[in-house]
C-alpha cells in the first residue's frame, strides 16, 4: 500500500442545461505514512465537495477515490464497516453535531457498542477515560453533561476523543476550528499533530485560513474554483507562493500588529461562485489576476513544476507565468 488515500481526476458537475463544475479533474494522494495535507481555498473552491466525496456521501460525476487501494464505493459490507470506522470527520459547527437530548457520554459509548470494542462496561469506561486524556480533557469536566454545558472547543475535542476511541486512521477536518476561540484552535491543532506523531493518524485539514495550515505544516493544496492551482510543502508555498491567487491568500493573513494596516482598500473580488462551461478552456483567475496575459484568456495552464527550475523544483503550479511561453 503506497497511499492511504488516492483521489483520481475527480469531476463534480451540478446541473445539465447550464452545468456548473464544482470540481474539475482534481487529483492528489496521501501517503501511507502518517501525514497532514492541507486543502486551502476560499468559499466556492470545492473543498467541502471533495470531503463529501471522500466520505462517500456524494458520488462524483467522474473520477475515483481509493482508500488503502480499495474503491470507497465498493459494495462489500465488511469493508464498508471498516472504512466507516477508520475514516472519520470533524465538522465545522460544534453546536449542531450533538443531539441536545442526550448527555455527551453517549457520543463515546455508542461507537464502543457499534464496533464491539469492549468486553464489558468496566473496560468501556477505561477506554473512554484514556481517550479523554489523549485530548487533554478531564472526565469530570465533560462526562454526565449535556452538549449545551460545554464550550465549542470542548465539543470539538470530544469529537477527537471519539476518533481516538475507535482508532481512526484518517481524519477529515472540515473547517473544524472556524467557530471556536483562539485558545481552542491551538489546542485542536496540537492534538492533530500529536495524533500524527504519536498514534500514526493522518489528517486532511480543510480550511480557508492559511495561518492555521502553516501551523500544521505538512503538504498543502491550493484550490480555486474547483481546480488545483498550486501544491507543495506548506512551508514553501506559504513562505513564497508562486500562483497569484496563492499570493493573494498569503497577503490576506492578518499581521498581529494594530499599527500595520492594509495599504490599499479591498477591491471587488469578482465572481466567487464556481464557473460554468464556457470558461473551462482558460485560466479562471484571469479576471482577478494582476499579472494576467493574453494567453490566460485562451489557454488553460497545466499543473506542473515551474519551467526552468530544474528537476528538484519544489511543488507544482498551474500558471502561464511559469510556462516557457510566459517567460
Amino acid at each position: 500500500m503506497e497511499n492511504i488515500l488516492a483521489v483520481n481526476l475527480l469531476q463534480q458537475v451540478f446541473g445539465t442545461r447550464n452545468p456548473t463544475y464544482a470540481l474539475d479533474n482534481v487529483s492528489f494522494n496521501m501517503p501511507a505514512t502518517p501525514s497532514i495535507l492541507n486543502l486551502v481555498g476560499e468559499s466556492g473552491s470545492g473543498k467541502s465537495t471533495i470531503a463529501r466525496i471522500i466520505l462517500g456521501l456524494l458520488h462524483p460525476t467522474k473520477g475515483s477515490v481509493f482508500y488503502k487501494d480499495t474503491d470507497i464505493f465498493t459494495k462489500e459490507p465488511r469493508w464498508q464497516k471498516q472504512f466507516r470506522r477508520e475514516v472519520q470527520v470533524v465538522f465545522q459547527n460544534p453546536y449542531s453535531v450533538y443531539n441536545p437530548v442526550y448527555r455527551v457520554d453517549r457520543v463515546l459509548m455508542k461507537p464502543i457498542q457499534k464496533f464491539k470494542l469492549a468486553s464489558g462496561k468496566a473496560v468501556a469506561n477505561e477506554m473512554i477515560l484514556a481517550s479523554l486524556k489523549a485530548v487533554d480533557m478531564r472526565p469530570e469536566d465533560v462526562l454526565g453533561k449535556y452538549p449545551h454545558q460545554l464550550s465549542g472547543g470542548q465539543r470539538q475535542r470530544l469529537m477527537l476523543a471519539r476518533l481516538h476511541l475507535i482508532s481512526a486512521q484518517l481524519i477529515i477536518a472540515d473547517e473544524a476550528i472556524s467557530m471556536i476561540d483562539a485558545a481552542g484552535r491551538v489546542s485542536f491543532l496540537n492534538i492533530l499533530l500529536d495524533f500524527r506523531d504519536r498514534l500514526g493518524i493522518s489528517t486532511l485539514y480543510i480550511t480557508h485560513d492559511l495561518s492555521t495550515a502553516k501551523y500544521l505544516g505538512g503538504e498543502i493544496i491550493v484550490l480555486y474554483k474547483g481546480r488545483i492551482v498550486e501544491r507543495g510543502e506548506t512551508k514553501s508555498v506559504t513562505g513564497s507562493p508562486l500562483h497569484p491567487y496563492s499570493q493573494l491568500l498569503v497577503q490576506c493573513v492578518p499581521v498581529p500588529n494594530p499599527k500595520q494596516r492594509w495599504k490599499e482598500p479591498l477591491t471587488d473580488s469578482g465572481e466567487l461562485s464556481v464557473y460554468r462551461t464556457p470558461k473551462r478552456d482558460r485560466c479562471l483567475f484571469a479576471e482577478r489576476c494582476p499579472k494576467v496575459m493574453d494567453i490566460c484568456w485562451n489557454s488553460r495552464p497545466p499543473l506542473q513544476k515551474p519551467a526552468a527550475s530544474g528537476p528538484d523544483a519544489r511543488g507544482e503550479v498551474a500558471c502561464h507565468l511559469y510556462q516557457p511561453h510566459g517567460n
